[in-house]
């Protein structure tokens, strides 16, 4: 890669239709024109390409610190670079949990190291991921990674009490909470989705009620106590129905759905590979249809990947001794591209809303997901949606191998990714 800090992307489509040329120059997309000349620049020919801004993930588990065999800092942006990310959250299941300021610290300064995208850190809401007692939640937000959300994914907030608390909590610094939606009692050795599949196959059920259960009770947690919701990776047509409900009350709840559960269906366990394996589980192509229907209409805000990479070990088992969790950074724009747009129910300016420009303002991150304009920062990510390409694990940038794709046909292909003007994927390579 030239080490020239100007690119000239040639013939691209913004996501407004129009076909222009993009001149960055540094941290900055200096100019925007239908044809733009300039010698010093590095040609990169995009035509026929749609230019999205960086894509904004709310929703990463990057392991480090603690189980780096699965996962680093490092090698997650590599593969959030691969799907044209320029922003992880990186959510707080670590060992130690990321509860408190020394961790966060730690993992934001290895997002800068890495250098391929920001990493903002996600707090825990309670210690230990205990969901007893609050976390250092204050600390976290003064920190110098300035930490905004706080979630106990992996984990419900399961004590109403506690979770009323920290509701109040972060409101002193326009903080969100992030629920993983699952109440305990109702999942105790879940392995999948209940219903005709789970009972043919024999492995226990996981109630649609046991999420939807808890979205219900947080949005009217939340209601009472006049702060912010965010609710992780919804998966029911009734939880759907929850969140329209508190939207159209003017209840400040906020929703994000998996590329994964947009297209996979229970039907997939019939194979007993724990790859299909995720928590929460695959649901039924009724579900499937109403998470469509609510990225949509705009129910649900944004596209959150809940990248879960695990170990051989952890995947290559029986079902009942697996591991929860899937990668998903490298396929996620095509799983949308397929889903969503190439069925009508988005237009490229959706996916960007969905993608970038929402999860950005939901997570309080300043300089991401502004619009392809001169004058903004350049995180940039190309995609060519007529090219296509097969998954195969055996060439993820993770370090884990546990994608359900493997041997899918996707279409849309990303070409190029821009973090701050830096080319960090060029020509499908991550730099």
């Amino acid at each position: 890669m030239m080490t020239t800090t100007k690119y000239l992307l040639k013939a691209g489509t913004l996501t407004d239709g129009s076909v222009q040329d993009i001149l960055i120059d540094g941290e900055l997309i200096s100019k925007i024109a239908p044809s733009i000349l300039d010698p010093q620049a590095m040609v990169i020919d995009v035509k026929g390409a749609i230019i999205l801004p960086g894509l904004v993930d709310l929703h990463t588990h990057l392991r480090q610190p603690g189980r780096e065999d699965a996962e680093t800092v490092h090698s997650a942006s590599r593969a959030g670079a691969k799907g044209g990310f320029t922003a992880l959250s990186a959510m707080a299941n670590t060992s130690p949990v990321a509860d408190n300021a020394g961790v966060v610290e730690q993992v934001y300064r290895l997002g800068q190291e890495a250098g391929l995208l920001d990493v903002f850190p996600i707090g825990a809401v309670t210690q230990g991921l205990k969901g007893e007692s609050l976390s250092e939640i204050g600390a976290m937000a003064d920190s110098i990674a300035r930490v905004r959300v706080f979630s106990d994914d992996g984990m419900c907030v399961f004590d109403p009490l506690v979770m009323r608390r920290a509701l109040e909590y972060i409101k002193k610094f326009n903080g969100v909470i992030a629920q993983h939606a699952q109440e305990p009692r109702l999942t105790i050795g879940s392995q999948m989705n209940e219903g005709e599949v789970s009972a043919r196959l024999g492995l226990r059920g996981w109630p649609a009620i046991a999420e939807e259960a808890i979205i219900a009770r947080d949005v009217l947690l939340t209601d009472h106590v006049q702060s912010r919701l965010h609710i992780c990776h919804v998966t029911t047509a009734g939880g759907v129905e929850i969140i329209r409900w508190a939207k159209a009350r003017g209840i400040n709840v906020s929703a994000e759905v998996t590329p994964h559960h947009l297209l996979l269906t229970d039907d997939l366990a019939s194979s007993y590979d724990p790859v299909f394996k995720v928590n929460p589980p695959l649901r039924t192509e009724k579900d499937i249809h109403a998470l469509r229907e609510a990225l949509a209409d705009g129910t649900i805000d944004i596209v959150a990947t809940d990248h879960a990479p695990h170990t051989m070990e952890s995947k290559e088992c029986e079902w009942q001794e697996a591991s929860f969790g899937m990668l998903g950074l490298e396929t996620a724009l095509s799983i949308i591209q397929k889903t969503m747009v190439e069925t009508g129910l988005l237009t490229w300016n959706g996916v960007a809303d969905r993608m970038s420009k929402a999860p950005a303002v939901i997570g309080g991150y300043e300089h991401q997901g502004h619009d392809i304009a001169s004058g903004s920062l350049a995180n940039v990510c190309v995609i060519n949606p007529q090219k296509s390409w097969i998954v195969d694990r055996d060439l993820v940038q993770s370090r884990s191998r546990n994608t359900p794709f493997h041997g899918y046909e996707l279409p849309g292909v990303v070409s190029h990714t821009f973090y701050r003007g830096k080319m960090t994927l060029s020509d499908e390579v991550v730099a």
